[in-house]
């Protein structure tokens, strides 16, 4: 009796292209884009870095997100089979970039969990007037210095807590799926999120000082577009920002349907990102105006970004403003939103890569991926040290993991496998905006050159002096080591056998069409072309 081969279920995908450019910039738009651009755009020369801001977004960030695009939507799979399919030796890659987010996951986590507690104590000011500092280290954190007690275990409940109720709220969303539940939480999250954030700037529009804050803001000086380290923090903050070259991109695009316009939603998105980060400067900036002239000194005085941003010089804006609780609540509440979509792409790269490497089904993937992540996360991230841990490995992890990841996938992809071509055939062939040799340079050429660049002055930055100026064993084990061990991993997990179900086949021939897609519309002549094997005929 003949049995009958096991076919794998049908890929997910989102419900519709809009569903999908939500999405994309639920991933893109994160806690970056609220408390780092801000500054980073005040330090780079306020109103003068809109210049190479909208250089870097329009040859480096945009270019690269079809990049992304053309790969999880051309080779339909997670960020190690789409490299896989691309060509067998590029899967590491894939692999690199997932374990990139594994370390993101573990502590974006707990930023959020700081943020959902600032929501409620703003409501109250538990902090209390002139305390924000001492409370946010000493109170909250109960923060201890790793040269003297090493990597703590001192449980933390007040943090514990609220990342444990993080990670199920998480866990959920991310069981049911991709559009169930992913799609489904970004269309509530995403809308929510940008309302918020407009309450939040109108409201702190009408703080005293506020025209203080945009002027420092806004204000150009041109002297700060003939530094190159002006250029290089342009540039440095597009990569991050548009959530390009760790997996997330391929992967969401993987579950596009086939017919999608992929260069014109890559725009949308991209332009909808910044005009969220341009937001988000006029509201912070509105609000530091008015911390500036409460304490009788100029903005340059209260500025910051980071942590410090959200977690000591928001709350004091709360404590002084009038209806203070509320811009609290709005701030620390979009944080939350903002954290939430951030961080269910992050682990949909991890889930999805194991679902194609494995062939299992969504939930005990899901379960397998998070329940440990989840464990790891709290045991790290609520104890008395997690935030020399947190500031060492998001330091790392983002110049030699998402850097430097980018620079050899667009090395290998462009100049060893040569398929830039085939991707830009793929991204004109279902796209309203076509790409053409400017692209293909920009991918090829510029973005191997900037990230090169980026890349040595970290490497420098960082051999030259202790990161932080924590102990060397420190540093090896969540620094220079960790960063090691991401490559090291993505080899070790290429050579792990891929499941019968996973369709991962060893050639680089793999085309998007197999099983029920066997037949293509050309976009110019509208003729039928019936895909096979080796590719469209």
């Amino acid at each position: 009796m003949a049995t009958a081969t096991k076919q794998p279920a049908r890929r997910e995908a989102f419900g519709s292209r809009n569903v999908f450019i939500l999405s994309a910039i639920g991933s893109a738009v994160g806690l970056g884009n609220i408390w780092r651009f801000p500054y980073v755009a005040y330090e780079g020369g306020g109103g003068a870095f809109l210049i190479p801001y909208l250089c870097a977004l329009l040859t480096a960030g945009i270019p690269l997100l079809f990049f992304d695009y053309a790969i999880g939507h051309r080779f339909r799979g997670s960020a190690p089979l789409a490299f896989r399919r691309l060509h067998r030796a590029a899967e590491p890659l894939g692999w690199w970039q997932v374990l990139i987010c594994v370390v993101i996951a573990v502590y974006y986590a707990v930023i959020i969990a700081w943020s959902a507690m600032y929501t409620w104590f703003s409501a109250q000011l538990t902090w209390g007037k002139g305390n924000e500092n001492d409370f946010f280290f000493s109170d909250f954190l109960q923060m201890a210095d790793v040269k003297e007690v090493g990597v703590s275990t001192q449980f933390v409940p007040q943090v514990g807590i609220p990342l444990v109720l993080v990670w199920l709220v998480v866990i959920v969303i991310m069981c049911l799926g991709v559009k169930r539940g992913i799609g489904a939480a970004n269309m509530i999250l995403m809308p929510l999120l940008s309302l918020m954030f407009l309450v939040l700037v109108v409201q702190s529009l009408f703080l005293p000082g506020a025209l203080d804050g945009l002027n420092a803001f806004f204000t150009p000086d041109w002297k700060a577009l003939a530094n190159p380290a002006v250029w290089a923090s342009a540039y440095g903050h597009i990569f991050f920002s548009l959530s390009v070259a760790f997996g997330i991109m391929v992967t969401y695009s993987s579950y596009l349907k086939r017919r999608t316009d992929l260069t014109g939603s890559g725009l949308v998105v991209a332009f909808a990102n910044s005009s969220f980060e341009i937001l988000a400067g006029i509201g912070v900036f509105a609000a530091l105006g008015f911390m500036a002239a409460a304490q009788g000194t100029d903005v340059s005085g209260v500025a910051s970004s980071g942590i410090g941003l959200a977690f000591i010089a928001f709350p004091t804006i709360v404590s002084n403003a009038t209806g203070g609780s509320i811009i609290g609540v709005l701030f620390f509440g979009a944080l939350v939103f903002a954290g939430v979509t951030s961080l269910i792409s992050i682990l949909e790269v991890i889930v999805a890569a194991l679902q194609d490497k494995l062939g299992w089904r969504r939930v005990p993937t899901t379960l397998v991926v998070a329940i440990p992540l989840a464990a790891i996360s709290t045991a790290l991230f609520s104890t008395t040290t997690a935030l020399a841990v947190l500031d060492t490995a998001d330091a790392f992890v983002n110049a030699f993991g998402i850097m430097a990841v980018a620079l050899v996938a667009v090395i290998v992809v462009a100049w060893f496998l040569h398929k830039l071509p085939a991707l830009q055939e793929h991204l004109n062939r279902r796209s309203s905006f076509r790409v053409g040799t400017v692209w293909k340079l920009l991918v090829g050429v510029l973005a191997p050159l900037v990230l090169g660049y980026l890349l040595v002055n970290e490497l420098i930055a960082k051999i030259s002096a202790p990161y932080g100026d924590y102990p060397g064993w420190f540093l090896s084990i969540f620094g220079w080591g960790m960063a090691i061990a991401l490559i090291l991993g993505g080899v070790a997990l290429s050579f792990v056998p891929w499941s019968k179900s996973s369709h991962a086949k060893d050639d680089s021939d793999y085309d998007e069409f197999l099983l029920d897609e066997a037949y293509d519309p050309d976009p110019e002549t509208g003729s039928i072309r019936v895909a096979t094997q080796g590719g469209a005929r």
